[in-house]
């Protein structure tokens, strides 16, 4: 009654009890009521109340007018912990998580391959089972509870297109790119298209989905060909960080996957944030900016791109194209022909489905590059190197682009 933000002793009677409700009030109420009365809760299902909280705090900070800052907080673990994500949810209603995705989103698909694999002839080729549906991963998913904190000792990793490729014998990155490696390459994309010709339309060809983070196949570039790569042309291999001994455990944290920048500034004197760091003076992107960073340069070549597919699907094809990146299968039937994926078009019923190889080549890139959002610095000059091509090959302006 006081306004205090105290609860006084002579307010603390029932008679004084709060009336004055709101749906919104009621619900953080009652979450916050619920994680003080049981005492236990961080030990019970600490992360469960934790969202609780978060969202009624997020909820509440929708009616303010000055809404507290909440940048510090977060609602779920990192990437590979991270319960709630797609990532670990997506199998909730099958109860298990299927074969061909367990080894990389259950807990326990990874170590199952990985011994599959030391036990195989080639040592790199494993078995993968349904598995159980998981909470994200756990410790020995990655570490070996024998000799932990040591990670599996993985010496080489087969990827999507045959290579067999390693950071070094028993390197802990090696863990990393048994998963970060896409699923597609350019092997596979290849196979689909068979030799059909460039600018025809294929029955049953489809579009093939390079996977999520394929960051190991960018590292290594032309040696895992997991970017589709165009015949006559020439590419650049793994990136020299690897040559430097640096891997996907010295550059992220591998539990909150933060960047270590204070490995980066090593080198790049001064740097704070890898988005600005930049290879050379070369303007590959055209626009006259030598200053930008490597992550400047290749999203505009990545935004050159879309719209030469756009335009090659209705000119060519005659059926214009749209691409949702939250969306499976990602590329959709532009009903309307405005060139934006509207709500009514991004469904699987108005899938893209009249491929040529041509367009397949360079909306797998285009994919490729939105789905490893670090590939500006996992192996830029490489990537800018596919998205050069692409664009090239389908018809885009070139003219005053620059090809590493």
């Amino acid at each position: 009654t006081n306004d205090n933000g105290a609860v006084d002793a002579e307010e603390a009677v029932a008679d004084n009890g709060y009336a004055s409700w709101t749906g919104r009030l009621l619900k953080a109420a009652y979450n916050y009521q619920l994680s003080v009365k049981d005492p236990g809760a961080f030990a019970h299902n600490a992360k469960y109340i934790i969202q609780l909280l978060y969202d009624s705090s997020a909820d509440l900070n929708t009616q303010f007018s000055t809404p507290v800052d909440m940048s510090a907080l977060h609602r779920i673990d990192a990437g590979h912990f991270a319960a709630p994500e797609e990532a670990f949810r997506h199998w909730d209603s099958e109860g298990e998580v299927a074969a061909t995705c367990s080894k990389c989103h259950s807990a326990t698909g990874l170590p199952l391959f990985l011994k599959e694999a030391a036990a195989s002839n080639d040592g790199v080729t494993g078995v993968t089972i349904a598995q159980p549906v998981s909470q994200g991963f756990q410790c020995a998913t990655c570490h070996d509870v024998s000799q932990f904190p040591a990670t599996y000792a993985v010496n080489e990793v087969k990827f999507p297109s045959g290579a067999k490729l390693t950071f070094g014998e028993a390197a802990p990155a090696n863990v990393c790119i048994e998963c970060h490696q896409g699923r597609q390459s350019t092997v596979s994309v290849n196979a689909a298209i068979g030799d059909n010709e460039p600018d025809t339309v294929v029955e049953g060809l489809s579009f093939r989905n390079p996977h999520y983070f394929g960051a190991g196949a960018t590292l290594f570039g032309t040696e895992a060909k997991g970017a589709y790569e165009y015949d006559g042309q020439t590419y650049l291999g793994h990136h020299a960080h690897v040559d430097a001994g640096q891997s996907c455990v010295t550059c992220h944290n591998v539990h909150e996957l933060g960047v270590n920048m204070e490995l980066c500034a090593a080198c790049h004197v001064g740097a704070t944030d890898p988005e600005t760091i930049r290879m050379g003076t070369t303007d590959y992107d055209g626009d006259a900016n030598t200053t930008e960073g490597m992550y400047d340069e290749v999203a505009t070549m990545a935004e050159l791109l879309y719209p030469a597919i756009q335009k090659y699907a209705e000119d060519t094809i005659g059926t214009p194209i749209v691409y949702d990146p939250n969306t499976n299968p990602y590329y959709f039937i532009d009903s309307n022909a405005d060139g934006v994926a509207d709500p009514e078009e991004i469904n699987g019923d108005n899938r893209y489905a009249t491929w040529t190889p041509r367009l397949l080549r360079a909306a797998y890139n285009y994919q490729w590059v939105q789905k490893d959002p670090g590939a500006f610095a996992h192996n830029g000059k490489y990537i800018l190197q596919v998205l050069y091509d692409s664009l090239s090959d389908i018809g885009g302006d070139v003219t005053t682009l620059t090809r590493p």
